[in-house]
């Protein structure tokens, strides 16, 4: 069998801009679940004025990165607004006009 050397990559010369963590992500204040924070707001499925804040236009749900909701809130709130789309308060999608 023959055997094959390996030749030794050239290593990639660092700038100054590379210098001193230029690939980190900027700081981002985390957000604060509404519903842990206010212990008296309650997810209800029938509760359509705080359901709709956490469903988009086209009837999706927002995520728990951009709502800020915390795990156990947002499986409630999920839950709520299927109940919610099955009764017919909520619908399931918009209109496309």
């Amino acid at each position: 069998m023959a055997q094959f050397e390996r030749s030794a990559r050239p290593s990639r010369e660092r700038s100054d801009e590379d210098k001193g963590g230029s690939r980190r992500r900027p700081m981002f204040r985390r957000k604060v679940c509404r519903f842990c924070a206010d212990k008296t707001l309650r997810i209800d499925y029938k509760d359509l004025r705080t359901i709709t804040q956490f469903v988009t236009e086209r009837g999706k749900m927002t995520p728990s990165r951009i709502t800020g909701n915390c795990a156990r809130h947002q499986r409630l709130l999920t839950t709520a607004v299927k109940r919610a789309r099955s009764v017919a308060l909520l619908p399931f999608t918009t209109a496309n006009n």
